[in-house]
């Protein structure tokens, strides 16, 4: 598994609540489609965290990274259910910061460990 962190804040004018209906749509979208595995949204809490922290946080998991890679394809289609949703969630956000994790150690790094 890899997990594909989106920090971000939303535009001044987008509403928490809206946005949150759009992204459960996408992500649903995207689901439906095996391109990713599972999702979800969270928001800071109390406005706790760094100073530099963003509002809102997206993960999304995928099985490899060939499974990233048909998920960005995929957005980039040019369908029209695609365009739709995507760009509903995307017009309201702001700044954004992603990041891509994976569990550690992981078999790999595990195999290369056991050889030292």
């Amino acid at each position: 598994m890899n997990l594909y962190h989106c920090a971000f804040d939303l535009n001044h004018d987008a509403k928490a609540v809206a946005f949150a209906a759009a992204v459960e749509a996408w992500m649903r979208h995207l689901q439906e489609n095996d391109v990713i595995v599972s999702w979800r949204l969270c928001r800071r809490k109390l406005g706790f965290g760094a100073p530099a922290a963003r509002d809102f946080l997206l993960e999304v998991e995928v099985l490899d990274l060939a499974q990233l890679d048909r998920a960005f394809r995929f957005t980039g289609t040019g369908d029209e259910v695609v365009e739709r949703l995507y760009t509903t969630v995307h017009q309201m956000v702001g700044p954004v910061e992603t990041t891509l994790y994976r569990p550690f150690p992981d078999p790999e790094r595990a195999e290369r460990m056991a050889l030292i």
